[in-house]
């Protein structure tokens, strides 16, 4: 495993991020509004499921945010990959970054649970998705700060 992390440490694109000036900041700030997008969408999508903003239609709204935030999950898991071939080896041996990977990958399997939950009850809005729900929104908000700690550790 520790050869593996230091071939990714020493791939041509890692060793760029490293040397240049700009690009490792570009990289970080597209992470960042990445995890934003994310976070936003999925909260709002989450509280709709909850039942807030009834006004808005349930379907088109949670329709879009679902757009939303796999594109930006997609920019996050790309530029998360570029800074995470900086320092592999380095973060694969922390703790809480294993704990953050372990996290959004149990919000995935959150997500497919009540994507197959909704197939089955076969409504727009299943009412037992409300637990699932609050449960994705714990599990993001928690891959949040995972995330954070990262950085100062």
């Amino acid at each position: 495993m520790a050869e593996l992390l230091a071939g990714i440490e020493h791939l041509a694109l890692a060793r760029w991020l490293k040397g240049s000036f700009i690009a490792y900041p570009i990289v970080n700030a597209l992470h960042i509004l990445s995890i934003g997008a994310l976070l936003t969408s999925v909260v709002l999508m989450d509280l709709r499921i909850c039942g807030a903003f009834r006004s808005l239609p349930y379907a088109a709204f949670v329709a879009l945010l679902r757009r939303v935030a796999l594109s930006a999950f997609a920019g996050a898991l790309v530029t998360g990959s570029l800074l995470f071939s900086v320092k592999a080896s380095t973060y694969a041996a922390m703790p809480i970054f294993v704990a953050k990977m372990a996290l959004i990958l149990l919000a995935g399997v959150n997500f497919l649970a009540f994507m197959r939950f909704r197939r089955a009850t076969g409504g727009d809005e299943p009412a037992g998705g409300t637990a699932l729900a609050v449960l994705s929104m714990l599990l993001w908000i928690s891959v949040l700060f995972a995330g954070r700690f990262i950085g100062f550790l």
